[in-house]
């Protein structure tokens, strides 16, 4: 049986009892983690495909240690110019041991609860008075805004509102003096 999940942004087919280096993960050493993110799962020949993940599915592991990877050497060059840039990086990995692949009842407790209560937050945001209140104020502020409005747009904007409202020699007009002739 052997699965294919996806781990720390990447995907590795597992299998049981298995050794696997995964970019690092937070859990502590000796610790079990749980992926449900499997994607594909196969069992002596039944293969099942998620779309995009197979519901229920999961994979444990322990986590062995942390570790980091090989060196890996960036070198940069130039040539005929002098330049010339070494770089090394290593990896931060965790290595883990796959203890289990289930294929059907692994649960999601926690983020169920999380959804469960954000719902009911929702209609007392809903229900509270002051919204009415700067419904009201809204109004007085409206003809501010609307000269605020005018001087966002472009000059070709301004000469079409212009011909709409049927005002003449906006051919020599300036942005100032539309945005004037405009808010009359």
């Amino acid at each position: 049986m052997y699965a294919i999940v996806e781990m720390a942004g990447q995907q590795f087919k597992v299998a049981k009892d298995q050794k696997v280096y995964v970019h690092r993960l937070q859990t502590e050493e000796g610790k079990k983690v749980t992926f449900d993110k499997v994607l594909l799962l196969d069992d002596g020949g039944n293969v099942t495909v998620g779309a995009p993940v197979i519901e229920g599915a999961a994979v444990e592991a322990k986590v062995v240690k942390h570790l980091k990877g090989d060196k890996v050497i960036v070198f940069k060059k130039k040539r005929r110019k002098g330049y010339r840039k070494k770089n090394g990086h290593r990896q931060y990995l965790t290595e883990i041991v796959v203890e289990s692949i289930v294929a059907k009842g692994a649960k999601k407790a926690a983020p169920a609860k999380a959804k469960a209560e954000k719902p009911a937050e929702a209609p007392k945001k809903e229900a509270k008075p002051k919204a009415k209140a700067k419904v009201e104020e809204a109004p007085k502020a409206a003809p501010k805004k609307a000269a605020e409005d005018l001087s966002s747009k472009t000059v070709a904007e301004l000469k079409e509102m212009a011909k709409a409202k049927g005002i003449s020699g906006i051919s020599s007009m300036k942005k100032a003096d539309l945005i004037e002739a405009l808010s009359k």
